[in-house]
């Protein structure tokens, strides 16, 4: 079969950024081989067209309303798993890049791509579906990528969220964990929502207790007074 007798790539686009989506589909439609067939703003929204259309690959952004990037991705594999996701996002960030990939991915690409590699990545990932998953990141967070090790705590949470969760334990704001790591009150919020969901909780108090329960992090009597 030749490259013009394959069916078309069909791709849903998720990201809240209106813009960069008009920006990406005016790129897929100059490739016959690819047609936009949705789009969404929000992580629910995303879900939905999955759902309906059944996509060969959703391109999604991470910082969108809703459950967080890895929860949306986890339920877009369950409901089709025959879909590829791309993650395209501007956070070069390796316990990003490990959640996301565990929760299902296939690709994680830095925003800053070139078109053409963006192309053949979702080119890849449809024709060639056996191959590694592709990244395109930082050398820094390759490294520190291939450096990780297994966690042996018997916890899901990447070490950055596990500070998260103590400085929360703290009593801080966002904003002063923001400042602390720094990084983002945006990216403290993308933490906060996945230890949530990775915890299964429902509130800041409620993951506390439960990290504390589980011996993730010290109860706040056995910590150093800050005083």
């Amino acid at each position: 079969m030749t490259d013009a007798d394959r069916p078309q790539i069909r791709v849903c686009l998720a990201d809240d950024h209106t813009l960069l989506r008009d920006g990406i589909r005016e790129m897929l439609s100059t490739e016959p081989e690819f047609a936009v067939v949705g789009e969404a703003s929000s992580g629910p929204e995303a879900l939905a067209l999955v759902m309906r259309l059944r996509p060969d690959v959703l391109l999604l952004d991470v910082e969108m309303p809703g459950p967080g990037a890895a929860a949306v991705i986890r339920q877009a594999r369950r409901v089709a798993p025959e879909t590829r996701v791309i993650v395209l996002t501007m956070h070069d960030d390796p316990d990003m890049v490990h959640d996301l990939l565990e929760a299902g991915a296939v690709a994680y690409l830095l925003k800053t791509i070139l078109r053409d590699d963006l192309v053949a990545a979702v080119r890849s990932v449809v024709r060639r579906p056996t191959q590694s998953v592709l990244l395109a990141v930082s050398r820094e967070t390759v490294e520190r990528l291939d450096r990780q090790k297994p966690r042996t705590n018997g916890t899901p949470l990447t070490s950055r969220e596990l500070e998260v969760l103590r400085l929360t334990a703290e009593a801080m704001s966002n904003a002063q964990i923001a400042s602390r790591l720094f990084i983002t009150e945006a990216t403290v919020k993308r933490h906060l929502t996945n230890i949530y969901a990775k915890l299964q909780a429902v509130s800041r108090v409620d993951a506390i207790r439960k990290a504390t329960a589980a011996r993730l992090i010290k109860p706040m009597d056995d910590r150093p007074s800050a005083r």
